[in-house]
């Protein structure tokens, strides 16, 4: 026979408190002194109580939670930013429920559907195309949200945080162009997205511009595995470039694996940029230079418009666009004396000559 489940009553008896009590303690909606709280706490540990979300929700008829939806959680960059998502979620009392749309525009429905059944008090989404559901738009009127990263912040329909993903190509393109490179591939996840396309589009505007040549365009898609067989195929077809610039964190672990399937060293034969700064890149023989989305910053951003929505902010969308950084490190090959007119970018730091992280901006 199962036992049967505890109550928020069997709780309160057990720490001999009010029901109101228990509830203001695991809610976190009103302040308890510590004794109290410690006796709750301990009550609903012996019992194996857990709050009734389903509940609570019904006799509210909001949850005190935030739905979050993005395109892939295999993508470390979706990963950091949940992560910093929760962190400031829980500092103001609310929960965190996160879905992935596997970037399938139809799984992304049903995944908005099945958020939206909770009732949440906001909803944060990075949708997996540029076609932002309509069921985001519909709800836009009554439900806070903010859209992030893969929109455009132009005519959008609620708050909008993005980089600059325009100058972070271009930054990245300069770099290789005063290290003298002249033969660039750009490896793009898909060009269906719009960040991706102004990625491609800052870099290859800064080359033509700044050498009169622009880049190869390949497209690697968004797995790893398959993308690093994409461009194995290329290599084995065409000359091979002085520098690879990879757009996404998966598009350079694809390039990596490419390159090394095929033995070519970095940067003495290739050299690369990648894109999303993360530790692993600074933990290699040859250290990646990289451009650094600021996470931290845009998950602020995010934060900060999702609570004044709640809050009852009902002024127009605000697009906040982020600025990027690169990371300068061993991975780019100086192959001599930068064309005309192309500014020089600064010398790497060393690991052991930077100030904390080991690593130097050049914006």
């Amino acid at each position: 026979m199962s036992r049967k489940r505890s109550t928020i009553k069997d709780v309160a008896t057990r720490a001999g408190v009010s029901i109101a009590t228990v509830s203001n303690v695991l809610s976190g909606s009103k302040p308890v002194n510590a004794e109290l709280r410690k006796r709750v706490e301990s009550a609903a540990l012996e019992l194996s109580y857990h709050v009734d979300r389903a509940a609570s929700q019904l006799r509210s008829g909001q949850a005190k939670v935030i739905g979050v939806l993005v395109p892939d959680l295999d993508d470390v960059f979706f990963t950091s930013l949940v992560s910093r998502l929760e962190v400031k979620a829980r500092e103001d009392g609310y929960d965190v429920i996160v879905a992935s749309s596997r970037d399938d525009a139809e799984l992304e429905k049903s995944r908005l559907r099945a958020l939206l059944g909770w009732r949440p008090s906001g909803l944060v989404a990075v949708p997996c195309t540029d076609n932002v559901p309509q069921i985001l738009a519909e709800e836009a009127h009554r439900l806070p949200m903010v859209l992030a990263d893969r929109v455009d912040s132009e005519g959008a329909f609620a708050d909008t945080v993005t980089i600059d993903n325009a100058e972070a190509g271009e930054i990245a393109a300069r770099h290789l162009a005063s290290m003298g490179h002249c033969d660039v591939v750009i490896a793009a996840s898909h060009l269906s997205i719009v960040p991706i396309r102004e990625r491609v589009r800052g870099a290859d505007s800064f080359l033509r511009r700044a050498i009169g040549r622009g880049a190869t365009v390949i497209e690697l898609g968004s797995n790893g595995e398959r993308g690093a067989e994409l461009f194995l195929h290329w290599l084995e077809r065409h000359a091979r470039p002085t520098a690879v610039l990879a757009l996404t964190n998966v598009t350079t672990l694809a390039v990596l694996s490419a390159l090394a399937a095929r033995r070519i060293d970095i940067p003495e034969q290739v050299s690369i940029i990648g894109f999303d700064d993360y530790a692993w890149m600074s933990a290699r023989k040859t250290a990646l230079t990289a451009i650094r989305q600021p996470v931290d910053e845009m998950a602020g951003a995010i934060w900060n418009r999702l609570k004044a929505r709640i809050a009852g902010d009902e002024s127009a969308p605000q697009p906040i666009e982020l600025k990027t950084s690169l990371q300068v490190r061993d991975s780019v090959r100086d192959l001599g004396a930068a064309p005309e007119g192309v500014p020089v970018s600064a010398p790497p730091l060393r690991d052991e000559d930077a100030d904390g992280a080991g690593q130097s901006a050049v914006h």
